[in-house]
């Protein structure tokens, strides 16, 4: 009897990856996240924090705003959308307000 065997799945190119915080997530299949990038300036030497938002598809609308994402780059989905939501790494803290 012939064994069955698996092919590798299709490999993907290096593709850049992000982690980032869920800045908004009021549009459709679609989140805003927010990268921060750490990096010394080039005459100072001054460790510079900078931001970048990144619009990602999420195809489940499964990310909150305030949680932890990996997003992966993708091909063009819209004018602004070209990276996919990966997965959720970190849940946000949610505060429930017990009604008295």
């Amino acid at each position: 009897m012939a064994e069955i065997v698996k092919q590798p799945e299709a490999k993907r190119g290096n593709r850049k990856e992000r982690v980032g915080e869920v800045v908004s997530n009021k549009m459709t299949k679609t989140i805003v996240v927010r990268v921060e990038r750490r990096f010394p300036h080039p005459r100072y030497k001054k460790i510079v924090t900078a931001f970048k938002k990144f619009y990602a598809h999420d195809e489940k609308n499964e990310a909150k705003v305030g949680d932890r994402v990996r997003i992966e780059e993708t091909r063009p989905l819209s004018k602004l959308k070209c990276w996919r939501l990966v997965e959720v790494v970190e849940r946000a803290v949610r505060e429930t307000s017990v009604a008295a």
